[in-house]
Parts: C-alpha cells; sequence; structure tokens
C-alpha cells in the first residue's frame, strides 16, 4: 500500500457500521519498557518490552434511533467488550484491517450551540491488536449458504493464534439465522477445508470476536456462513488475522 490520504476509512464495532458518522479513527498500540539498567550496563540504560496495549479513539457526527446508530451502539456497550475491525483505506475483500476485542471506556456526545452534534469514544484492548485483513465486505447481502475468498494469512505457529471478528450489520427475512465459520486448508482450492473456529448463530444485529490457538499448519483461510429460515437475507463484516 503507497501513501495515501484518508477519506475511506471504515469502523465496525459490535453489530454497527460506524462509516457515515465517523470523522476521525486513531488506533495506539504501546509496549511499556521495563528498565533493566545495572552496574554492568556501561553507563547506557537497558530496557526490556512490559505490557502491551492498545488504545482506539473515535469521533464524530451524533445520531440515534437504532441499533445501527451510534448513541445506540455506544451506550448499550458502555463498559463492555466487544469486537472492533478497522480498515483504514476500505472494506474490500482483502484491504488491510487491524482488529481487536475492547472495553469501551468512555463516551461522550454534544456540544457547543450551533455545531453539528458531535460524540466521542474511546476503548482500550483486552486482547492484542491483530493486523490482518478484511474476509467477508459489509456491502454484499448473503441470502443462502456459501463461503468467501480464500486469503493466504500464513500457518499459525505454537505460540500464536488465529483471531476472527464478526459484525453481522442488518437482518431481514422470517425467523432468519446465520452462522460463520473460519476454515483453512493447505492449498488455493479448500479441496478439503477443515473448521477452524464458529461464531455463535446470529438472528439479529450484533457482535462476536473469538480466536484459536496454533499450531495449525494450514496456510489458507475463509469464512463460511450457513443461512436459514423464510427469506433470509444478512448485511455482514468478517475481519481475520494471526498474532
Amino acid at each position: 500500500m503507497s501513501k495515501f490520504v484518508l477519506t475511506n476509512a471504515r469502523l465496525f464495532t459490535g453489530g454497527a457500521d460506524m462509516t457515515s458518522n465517523n470523522n476521525k479513527l486513531e488506533i495506539a498500540a504501546e509496549v511499556e519498557d521495563k528498565d533493566t539498567t545495572s552496574f554492568g550496563s556501561g553507563g547506557w540504560k537497558e530496557v526490556i518490552a512490559g505490557l502491551a496495549s492498545t488504545e482506539v479513539n473515535a469521533e464524530g457526527q451524533w445520531e440515534a434511533g437504532d441499533p445501527s446508530k451510534v448513541d445506540d451502539n455506544r451506550w448499550s456497550m458502555l463498559g463492555g467488550l466487544g469486537p472492533w475491525s478497522m480498515a483504514p483505506a476500505g472494506a474490500a475483500v482483502g484491504a488491510l484491517a487491524y482488529l481487536t476485542n475492547a472495553l469501551q471506556g468512555s463516551y461522550s456526545l454534544g456540544g457547543e450551540v450551533g455545531e453539528v452534534a458531535p460524540w466521542t469514544a474511546k476503548a482500550v484492548s483486552s486482547w492484542p491488536l491483530v493486523r490482518g485483513q478484511i474476509a467477508h465486505d459489509p456491502g454484499t447481502a448473503r441470502t443462502a449458504t456459501g463461503t468467501g475468498t480464500g486469503a493466504q494469512l500464513g500457518a499459525v505457529p505454537t505460540g500464536k493464534q488465529l483471531y476472527a471478528a464478526l459484525h453481522v450489520l442488518s437482518v431481514a427475512g422470517t425467523t432468519p439465522s446465520i452462522t460463520v465459520e473460519i476454515e483453512s486448508d493447505d492449498a488455493a482450492g479448500f479441496a478439503s477445508p477443515t473448521s477452524r473456529l464458529s461464531f455463535d448463530p446470529a438472528t439479529a444485529a450484533g457482535g462476536q470476536i473469538k480466536r484459536v490457538a496454533g499450531a495449525i499448519t494450514d496456510t489458507w483461510w475463509r469464512p463460511k456462513w450457513t443461512v436459514s429460515g423464510t427469506a433470509p437475507s444478512f448485511l455482514f463484516v468478517v475481519s481475520f488475522g494471526i498474532a
């Protein structure tokens, strides 16, 4: 990815797409430096890595009235853990994405007279910040069982995990239900896929994040979805990565 101007950053948190209400998104990852300087350090300070943390700050224009709006979504998640998926340059399949399980610790709204009503939110990660990609885009409605495009994320070594986030943005139909899984295989054709991770069945908008530990030698990964109900239709986003 070459240099670019931020015009199409995408933010998904819980079961909401914040893109149309979000105009600032910052992700900060930090590792503590712990002093290990001794008399044998030759007069130079020595440090080792301590605890890692991630903070997400977002803000934009306030709206309320249904679960897809910022106020309904942020208020329901205040003080709780949930998935955050962030893509700096669009949410097409294969686009760079960062995902984590985060505690929403603060939510602010309101401002000065005459100004567009603003909101701000801050979340602090409870899981690692994962650098991965979008596995299913938010604009493609799914009405039947199917599979997504394979991505060569690589193997999951011992000590690492596969992380995946699911954001169900909209649901339609009579008694609709969708179950999303993450499959792996040793080749792009997925001749003998193995289900590695399964999200809980979803019947309404909402978010989930899960992980599975290595070692897993397969290098190709894709989402699979099983849809049921009468005239069902789902819009959802999947992001995944290895960390």
